[in-house]
C-alpha cells in the first residue's frame, strides 16, 4: 500500500506567502524588547547622557548614530542592546548631514 503525500500548489504558496508577515512580525517584537539606557548605566555616565536634552538644536532624534528614525526611543551604537530616547542627548552627538 502506497500513501500520497498529499501537498497542493495552492497550500506550499500560501505558506510562503506567510514568511514576510512572520518575519516582520518576529523582527518588530524583537526591536522593541529592548531595554532602555538608564542613568546609571556605566557608558550613560561616561557619555553624559541624558534622556531630554538641555543642547539647543541637538537631540538623538537629530544625530548621525540615532538608528530609530521617527520613533520616540530607538537603537544606538554606542549603548548596544538598548534604546536611547529620541529626545536625549549625549557627548558623542554627531549632526545629519
Amino acid at each position: 500500500m502506497r500513501m500520497k503525500n498529499k501537498i497542493s500548489r495552492r497550500n506550499v504558496l500560501k505558506s510562503l506567502a506567510a514568511l514576510p508577515v512572520i518575519a516582520v512580525a518576529g523582527y518588530h517584537a524583537s526591536a522593541s524588547a529592548a531595554p532602555m539606557v538608564t542613568a546609571d548605566d556605566a557608558v550613560a555616565k561616561a557619555l553624559a547622557y541624558t534622556d531630554k536634552s538641555a543642547t539647543a538644536g541637538q537631540s538623538c532624534a537629530n544625530c548621525k548614530l540615532y538608528q530609530g528614525g521617527t520613533a520616540a526611543s530607538g537603537p544606538c551604537p554606542l549603548f548596544p542592546g538598548k534604546e536611547v530616547a529620541a529626545a536625549g542627548w549625549c557627548k558623542s552627538w554627531v549632526t545629519k548631514g
